[in-house]
């Protein structure tokens, strides 16, 4: 996490997202826990996951000077940077854990994860001139169509449109993230460790505020317990998996991180019924299958786009 994004190549670049997808998974499962063990709001646990996070990455990057060189940024620059992937990693966590508590960790990460490739693929388009194709065409119709089945025709115990906005809320602050970390990455100059510190800083300053008059402290009958979550919700899913996110987002296409990311909600959809207790209606799974189906879509259109891109001839 301490080189430099430039130098990373694509192949560790995959091998990081798919940890750090694995990783995310298990963030909504510790957030229903510490929901059912204190008070504790989803605005405090996203600034408490952000500001412990920083304090380790520091830690990292005090225990582990880069080697080689380093990336020399314009401040301008790196301030931007850093404020921007703050502010999506603001919105996209927050939003994710107050999903959670409104909807249940399956149909909001579902939802979030779902909806993130489509916009993802559609932002790419516009900005990173990145075709969509028939495939990834077809793949935004198919998402919608399981976002109208899992709003429309879920029990109210099961699925909550509040909790559907708020997944969605999420995946478009996840959407920014990921789109401007393939921007900047694709330009070089980008060091991963900094954009992670830098993100988590800034999330933390924005969080404090409403954190604050939500409840920054909680109240528990098992202090011990929220302890071990908080510092697990710190370290894994937050230091370890943005880390490398941010790591291998900037050298892998877009679609293929979003893809990839679908890691999260396959885990996150198996702890909650092992572990919470949640059982997923006839509609949740249809639903959940055409969202699923659309981002298989996708994933096959990047392929083909992939394997186009290499048969053609290098321009001299």
């Amino acid at each position: 996490m301490s080189h430099a994004v430039s130098g990373l190549p694509v192949g560790r670049g995959l091998l990081y997202l798919i940890v750090a997808g694995a990783a995310w998974g298990t963030a909504g499962a510790a957030a229903s826990l510490v929901y059912r063990v204190s008070d504790m709001g989803p605005v405090a646990l996203s600034f408490w996951r952000c500001a412990t996070g920083l304090v380790l990455l520091l830690g990292v990057r005090w225990l582990r000077p880069r080697a080689g060189a380093t990336v020399r940024e314009p401040l301008g620059r790196r301030a931007l940077r850093a404020g921007v992937t703050g502010g999506g990693l603001a919105v996209f966590q927050t939003a994710y854990f107050a999903a959670v508590q409104s909807t249940g960790l399956a149909v909001a990460t579902v939802v979030t994860l779902g909806a993130g490739p489509v916009l993802i693929a559609l932002g790419a388009r516009l900005t990173l001139g990145e075709r969509l194709g028939r495939g990834g065409a077809a793949a935004v119709v198919g998402a919608l169509a399981g976002l109208a089945v899992l709003v429309l025709g879920g029990g109210a115990a099961t699925v909550r449109l509040r909790g559907v906005l708020l997944a969605l809320l999420s995946a478009a602050g996840y959407s920014v993230m990921t789109l401007l970390t393939r921007r900047w990455g694709r330009d070089g100059g980008a060091d991963a460790a900094g954009t992670s510190v830098g993100a988590f800083a800034v999330t933390s300053l924005v969080l404090l505020p409403p954190a604050v008059a939500e409840g920054l402290l909680p109240h528990t009958a098992e202090p011990a317990r929220l302890l071990w979550l908080l510092a697990y919700v710190a370290a894994v899913p937050t230091a370890l998996a943005y880390g490398l996110y941010f790591a291998g987002a900037a050298v892998v296409r877009s679609a293929t991180v979003s893809v990839i990311m679908l890691l999260e909600p396959v885990s996150a959809s198996v702890l909650a019924v092992l572990l919470l207790g949640e059982h997923l209606t006839a509609a949740t799974v249809a639903g959940t299958s055409l969202m699923l189906g659309s981002v298989a879509g996708l994933a096959v259109a990047e392929a083909r786009g992939a394997r186009a891109l290499r048969k053609e001839p290098a321009l001299v």
